[in-house]
C-alpha cells in the first residue's frame, strides 16, 4: 500500500471511531508531508459545540500548531469526505499542496450533510445572500488597513 491509501485509510478510520465514540459526525483527517503524519483531526462540532470544528479544520490547526508555522506547502491533506466550502477554504489559506478524499459531498448529502446551499451563496453579491449582510464604511476601518500596508515588520500571509 502506498502513503496516500494508508493515510487515507487512517482519516477513514478516525471518522468512524469517532463518530462511534459520539464525537461527532463521520468525518475524518490527517494531514502529512514527507511520508510523516503532521496532525490528526476529527469532526468535533457535536462535542465541543463548536460549528467549525470539522476535521480537516481541527488537523490543519493541530499541523499548524506542530510545526510553528501557518503554512502547510508541501503537506498532503487526506480526509474521509470531499471537503466543505469551509474546510476547502481552510486548505487554501493553510497552503497545504494537495488534498486525496474518499467520499464525495453528495454522498455527505445523501446522509444529511449538504453543503449546496452554502456552494450556492457563496458566488453571490453580498445583498443577494440569505444571509442578511450590512457594509458600514468607517475611516477607522480603513485606517487599520492603512496601518497594515505601511507596516515594515509585518508577517504576510
Amino acid at each position: 500500500m502506498n502513503d496516500d491509501e494508508i493515510f487515507l485509510a487512517r482519516a477513514i478510520a478516525l471518522s468512524r471511531e469517532r463518530m462511534e465514540a459520539n464525537q461527532g459526525g463521520p468525518f475524518g483527517a490527517v494531514i502529512a508531508r514527507d511520508g510523516v503524519v503532521l496532525a490528526e483531526g476529527w469532526n468535533k462540532v457535536t462535542s465541543s459545540n463548536d460549528p467549525t470544528a470539522h476535521a480537516e479544520v481541527t488537523a490543519i490547526r493541530q499541523a499548524c500548531e506542530a510545526v510553528g508555522h501557518f503554512e502547510l506547502k508541501g503537506a498532503t491533506l487526506y480526509t474521509s469526505c470531499e471537503p466543505c466550502p469551509m474546510c476547502l477554504a481552510s486548505a487554501y489559506w493553510a497552503r497545504v499542496s494537495r488534498i486525496v478524499y474518499a467520499n464525495t459531498r453528495d454522498e455527505a448529502a445523501a446522509i444529511g450533510f449538504d453543503d449546496a446551499f452554502i456552494y450556492d451563496e457563496v458566488p453571490k453579491a453580498p445583498q443577494e445572500r440569505a444571509l442578511p449582510m450590512e457594509h458600514h464604511p468607517r475611516r477607522d476601518a480603513t485606517d487599520a488597513f492603512a496601518a497594515w500596508a505601511a507596516k515594515p515588520d509585518k508577517i504576510t500571509y
